[in-house]
């Protein structure tokens, strides 16, 4: 009978390990996207086909995982590193884990608290309601001045995202910026709040990152990779801080989504500036996405952007997009982009960058047509 007993206990405790390892879990998952662009600016021998990559989504490898630990707690972590498919180089400034490594709890009545190197809150809640939510980078603001497109993770930052309440959700995060004597000095604040109702979605949020860019200035320290990627606002690299805000709204009509984005960007000015009038963007856009079926997507955009303040830039950017899907983890896209600029950038005349590419035109007009494929797995 003890013979019996020490067996079903010993089946038992076999049976409970195993079903503890089933509720833990690490996935192995990424991205390849490239193509080809013909780029034609304005004026003189300016026309370049050119491999490009990370079009639609940036390539990447990475590593998910969770771990049950009981009454609805988990704890959850992500490393993710961003490679270049064309060459094989790492991304992200030479970081391994550089689009984003982190760590946490979430529970479903608590919501999640992760802890490294993180997507901002204004990225989780604002940008699914933008146009370049389903398309990308040339629906987006020329030069990512407002970091819409996502150009910027944060290091050493603290973020929670609450859980859904009756379609509202909430986040905050702040990044600590670890400068001795000086324990504001670098750091970056963020919130966000996005509202779903019935058809329509609503976000709106703020960001504030203290030394606008450790790297094209002296001021040393910054949780958050750099905003001057163009011509655009490369000029005002010196800001010692940077603040944004930003809202956005989505309709769903059947198979259409109907869209609008504005923002307001803020570069500030000190001592150590090179500039001395702060430098403002607002930016404005509307977008149609439109469902024709399971396997494709189409969407048309416009944008419109206005610099003040030390420059006086106007920026009409237009742009149309496809994306078709031959499997469920494979899918072909294009694209067609125009932008035109005019009055000054700060550095001179304004130069039209389209979106996120971040590809300085060296003139008023830059024409862009992207074909391209991207995998899954």
């Amino acid at each position: 009978m003890k013979r019996v007993s020490l067996i079903a206990a010993s089946l038992a405790a076999a049976f409970s390990s195993m079903s503890a390892q089933a509720q833990n879990s690490v996935t192995l998952y990424g991205i390849i996207d490239t193509g080809m662009t013909y780029l034609h600016n304005s004026g003189g021998d300016s026309t370049q086909i050119k491999m490009s990559n990370g079009n639609e989504s940036g390539t990447r490898w990475g590593m998910n995982g969770t771990e049950n630990l009981g009454g609805g707690l988990k704890t959850i972590f992500t490393l993710e590193a961003g490679f270049s498919p064309t060459t094989g180089q790492i991304q992200q400034g030479g970081r391994f884990f550089g689009r984003q490594v982190f760590v946490g709890l979430t529970a479903d009545r608590w919501g999640t608290l992760t802890v490294g190197r993180q997507y901002d809150a204004t990225t989780d809640l604002v940008l699914p309601v933008q146009g370049d939510n389903f398309l990308d980078g040339v629906f987006t603001s020329p030069g990512d001045v407002d970091n819409a497109d996502a150009s910027a993770r944060f290091n050493n930052s603290i973020k929670y995202a609450s859980p859904v309440w009756a379609g509202l959700q909430a986040e905050a995060m702040y990044a600590v910026g670890g400068v001795a004597g000086a324990s504001g000095s670098g750091q970056s604040y963020i919130g966000a709040l996005a509202y779903t109702v019935h058809h329509l979605s609503l976000a709106l949020g703020y960001t504030h990152i203290d030394n606008g860019n450790a790297i094209l200035s002296t001021r040393g320290t910054t949780t958050s990779d750099t905003l001057f990627n163009s011509a655009v606002n490369s000029a005002y690299a010196s800001a010692s801080a940077i603040d944004i805000a930003r809202a956005g709204a989505a309709y769903a009509a059947g198979p259409v989504t109907f869209g609008g984005y504005y923002s307001f960007s803020k570069y500030q000015s000190d001592s150590r500036s090179t500039f001395v009038t702060p430098e403002k963007y607002n930016n404005g856009s509307i977008y149609a996405n439109w469902q024709i079926s399971a396997i494709l997507n189409a969407e048309v955009g416009y944008t419109y952007m206005k610099s003040s303040g030390d420059s006086s830039a106007k920026y009409n950017q237009f742009a149309v997009a496809a994306d078709y899907f031959i499997s469920r983890r494979t899918d072909f896209y294009a694209w067609a982009a125009y932008t035109h600029a005019t009055g000054q950038n700060g550095m001179g005349s304004a130069q039209a960058v389209i979106g996120s590419t971040d590809i300085n035109a060296g003139a008023s007009s830059q024409a862009n047509l992207t074909v391209g494929i991207r995998h899954r797995f």
